[in-house]
């Protein structure tokens, strides 16, 4: 059994070594540290063991040689809790006597370490200790931040007023001593922008010295760089070009999720859990943390995340890794919100289905055409053994003539550039990669004017695709290519505003992917920076070739996808059924043999792993000799609950070999407990695997005896243990050599198809605004042809004096004209219900351009907000509901602001939300746009 002094100099030394404190210089490290505890007044003697002199274990000196950190030790068997009071106590009677500061505060016992900033938070479990560095910054930042209720908001990085309150949300959440956010912003209203204008807020205020923003893909992590870049760029970044090893003297680090766990699980590079000061995580949902969570469980440090799937569809999980109530982030913006506000943030859309017959109805006898009959009856082909569903299509066969169909169909009815004949930007989501080459193929050969330019395929394992002048930056800053075919690679996160079309060639399970992939469209365009391939942008549009919308109708959440536990997850725990088999059958040596092999594999669980790290309590537990020696219930339970979850860590091995394993594993098994029928279909799986073992290569034919017998009937009458084990010492290490001629490749055909439905469908929360953009359009077409005949027309368009007589006889015009014109519809047309029916006209000949009221009314607000960035959530709430009133009932009088719905707010309305002097100006505000 191990004393507190083993555990101190087995394990604490060298962990405080690792993060480069010398325990043997007591400059850095002063070992049994002494600590003069006061006495009551009048006492001489120490009454209690917990008066007088106190001695700390460790105790971590700054650079000017005063304590910075206090670190009590416990042996590996007591719980590391028992030392949670010493320490704080030491704590504070050191900053009493010694520094004026109050340590920081750590406890440990070797395998389980808590850090505790008392004053902050809470205590937390940590993976080993900060170094000096990190201390001295944490120090700083300790004692110089700045209160961030009232730290002003940089409106030219983040302005809009959403962003502001969802800033200020999580501003006023770190004052509150909260540690994680969460927050829910549709694709396309800025929660990158809304990001670095946090990040900009808590460097300025001195909360956070060094960002982390984590994305799961390589061309959002370049684009996320170049946003920090573009917004803050006077803050050093990491990495720049060509940069692969992580440097330390950054500010700013961008990366994907598996770079940065890469980077904390080396051996050779060490940095610290302490190195961050607040983590931004891009688009945070549960299947991240399943894969890379071990990433925030290392860092421990402030983080936010950010998701932009629909609040109704993020699973409890996600919630409750923030901290939130289920459908309570720390802030949302939804979809609807951004497209029916006043002027929109977000682009609406519009969606036409497009169905082929074999889409509909298969691709059999029934449906091929005549013509294609004859030609497959001439090549051979026995026309009643094609039977294949619609739902086959690009699975089990592949007909050229759809492709072509959809290609063919989605030139014709896209959304084209100015010029009315290439298609404006656009995504084609298809299936696989092949499925991608495949209609590629098919631009070139129906638009072979193009030269291959106009339509290009992007996946992510091309490095052609990343960089200046690849083929992503082609199609993001370059007229050409038009249409990018993807493959996963652009459904979420890819910032491309001038994109009008999407074409869904594939099927979608997702409902969170689903409105991903739809926001790659919903960007409006930055009117300073215009492309000449897309001046301009009311809505875009969605084609749908697999009746996703109907599918989403019916089953709103999607397909509920299992993923399934990890292949080692799954052998070890198929290995841990065997040792209870063999041990219920009484068979002692294959139990002890299986037991070993068990061990092995917990041997190879990778150390690095924080996920490992944090479970040292449990393996060490398995080091004991004697908790093998007689595996009772209890242990084995012990060991599928606790350790068997651990393997989910295990990624650096050949998972083809260990495939392997697992089904001669379960044959095993099904030997031993003579079940006839599962063996041979679990034989049969292990005979097909082995028989596609390619004798040509050399180090496959060394066991070519082996492999032949394998395959013969006699080998598994008469079957041992050990020739199960054989064949999988010899021949797993061989299965990344298979050659597998899949008898179920899809069947290739070039038949001609047609379509069988197409239609419009109106979709989304503004239904309206197609048939009001034409209308409009024909007013203004009208008005425009009538100017040059009409003399009334013409003094308006002179900007000459027009009498009352003049605007009734042009009124009248206009009324019998068609479109019919009014100007009750003019005001509902230009959402202007203030301005007169000359003022329309004015507006419509360009003499005098006429903001609509909702434009007037939010631009008052805008300039109003981005004049005052101090402005806490609860104030910023309150100017949004008085927008909403304004833009509803046109004006707002002095009472109704201490009356319902402003009630809601606070009991006393806008006197319990602002300020005197504030009140004052928003009410000149209110007055302003009444006038």
């Amino acid at each position: 059994m191990k004393t507190e002094k083993d555990t101190r100099a087995e394990l604490i030394d060298n962990q405080l070594q690792k993060a480069g404190w010398n325990v043997n210089d007591p400059t850095q490290v002063v070992q049994e540290y002494d600590i003069l505890v006061d006495l009551p007044d009048g006492v001489v003697e120490a009454q209690t063991p917990y008066q007088g002199h106190q001695f700390s274990d460790y105790v971590l000196l700054g650079k000017n040689g005063k304590p910075l950190a206090v670190v009590e030790a416990k042996k590996t068997s007591r719980d590391a809790a028992i030392g949670r009071e010493q320490a704080k106590q030491y704590c504070y009677h050191i900053q009493k006597r010694t520094c004026g500061f109050l340590p920081f505060c750590f406890y440990t016992n070797g395998l389980e370490t808590y850090f505790w900033d008392l004053g902050n938070y809470p205590p937390r479990k940590v993976i080993g200790f900060p170094t000096l560095d990190d201390l001295e910054r944490l120090n700083y930042i300790r004692q110089n931040r700045k209160p961030l209720t009232r730290e002003l908001i940089n409106t030219e990085i983040a302005g809009r007023d959403y962003q502001i309150r969802a800033i200020r949300s999580v501003l006023e959440g770190i004052e509150k001593n909260k540690r994680t956010f969460l927050l829910v912003m549709a694709t396309g209203t800025g929660k990158t922008r809304t990001s670095i204008a946090l990040a900009d807020a808590l460097m300025r205020a001195g909360h956070a010295e060094r960002i982390l923003f984590l994305v799961d893909r390589i061309a959002l992590r370049e684009q996320a760089l170049n946003a920090f870049k573009e917004h803050l760029p006077d803050e050093p970044r990491w990495p720049n070009m060509g940069e692969k090893l992580m440097r330390m003297d950054r500010r700013i680090y961008v990366s994907t999720y598996p770079s940065m766990l890469n980077i904390i699980r080396d051996e050779n590079q060490y940095v610290s859990p302490y190195f961050f000061d607040f983590i931004f995580i891009d688009e945070s949902h549960r299947s991240i943390y399943n894969t890379y969570g071990e990433i925030l469980d290392y860092f421990k440090t402030m983080n936010l995340g950010m998701t932009a799937t629909p609040m109704d569809m993020i699973d409890h999980n996600t919630f409750s890794l923030f901290d939130c109530e289920d459908g309570l982030p720390t802030f949302a913006y939804t979809f609807e919100e951004a497209v029916t506000n006043t002027p929109p943030y977000l682009s609406n859309f519009l969606v036409m289905k497009i169905q082929t017959r074999f889409q509909a109805d298969g691709i059999s006898k029934r449906t091929i055409a005549l013509s294609d009959q004859k030609k497959l009856l001439l090549d051979g082909v026995d026309i009643e053994e094609i039977n294949f569903e619609g739902t086959q299509l690009e699975k089990k066969v592949i007909n050229r003539g759809t492709n072509t169909l959809i290609v063919k169909e989605f030139m014709e009815e896209c959304l084209k550039d100015q010029n009315g004949v290439l298609p404006g930007k656009t995504i084609f989501f298809c299936s696989s990669k092949a499925h991608a080459r495949r209609v590629e193929e098919v631009f070139d050969a129906l638009f072979p004017q193009y030269n291959g330019e106009l339509a290009k395929v992007m996946v992510s394992d091309d490095p052609r695709v990343y960089g200046k002048g690849g083929l992503l930056d082609q199609f993001t800053n370059q007229d050409m290519p038009r249409v990018a075919i993807s493959v996963d690679m652009l459904d979420t996160g890819i910032d491309i505003r001038e994109i009008v079309n999407l074409c869904f060639a594939k099927p979608v399970y997702s409902y969170t992917k689903f409105w991903q992939m739809i926001g790659r469209g919903t960007r409006l365009l930055e009117p300073a920076k215009p492309k000449p391939w897309c001046l301009e942008k009311q809505a875009f549009l969605i084609m749908d070739c697999w009746d996703n919308f109907e599918y989403f109708k019916l089953i709103p959440e999607g397909k509920k996808l299992d993923p399934g536990l990890p292949l080692p997850v799954r052998l070890f725990g198929i290995r841990l059924d065997k040792i209870e088999t063999a041990l219920h059958l009484a068979k002692e040596d294959i139990t002890q043999k299986e037991i070993e092999n068990l061990r092995r594999q917990i041997d190879q669980l990778p150390k690095s792993s924080v996920v490992i790290k944090e479970a040292a309590v449990l393996l060490n537990r398995l080091a004991e000799e004697n908790f093998w020696t007689h595996l009772d219930r209890d242990k084995r339970e012990f060991l599928r609950t606790q350790i068997k979850p651990l393997f989910r860590t295990l990624s650096d091995t050949d998972f083809k070999a260990m495939r392997f394993e697992k089904d001669v594993l379960e044959v095993s098994i099904a030997r031993l407990l003579k079940d006839k029928r599962r063996f041979d279909a679990l034989r049969s799986s292990v005979i097909t695997q082995i028989g596609e073992l390619p004798l040509s290569v050399h180090i496959v034919k060394r066991e070519q005896d082996l492999i032949e017998k394998s395959q013969k009937e006699h080998f598994w009458t008469d079957l041992s243990d050990a020739a199960l084990d054989l064949l999988v010492e010899k021949l797993s290490p061989l299965m990344k050599f298979r050659e597998k001629d899949n008898p179920f490749s899809p069947i290739q055909l070039d038949l001609k198809d047609k379509v069988k439905q197409k239609e419009f469908v109106e979709f989304g929360p503004r239904q309206e605004a197609v048939s009001i953009t034409r209308y409009r359009e024909m007013v203004e077409a009208r008005i425009l042809a009538l100017m040059e005949n009409n003399p009334v027309l013409m003094k308006i368009k002179n900007n000459r004096v027009v009498s009352e007589t003049d605007i009734q006889t042009l009124a009248k015009t206009l009324t019998d004209a068609h479109p019919h014109i009014t100007e009750d519809l003019l005001k509902k047309v230009y959402q202007h219900p203030k301005a007169g029916f000359i003022q329309f006209i004015r507006h419509i000949l360009g003499v005098e351009p006429l903001a609509s009221f909702p434009q007037t009314v939010a631009n008052a607000f805008d300039q109003f907000i981005t004049s005052h960035t101090d402005l806490n959530s609860r104030q910023l709430e309150f100017l949004r509901l008085l927008k909403e009133f304004i833009l509803e009932r046109e004006k707002v009088e002095k009472k109704d602001l201490i009356q319902s719905p402003f009630t809601v707010i606070h009991p006393q309305g806008i006197r319990g939300v602002f300020s005197p002097a504030v009140i004052n100006e928003i009410l000149a505000l209110t007055e302003e746009l009444a006038a």
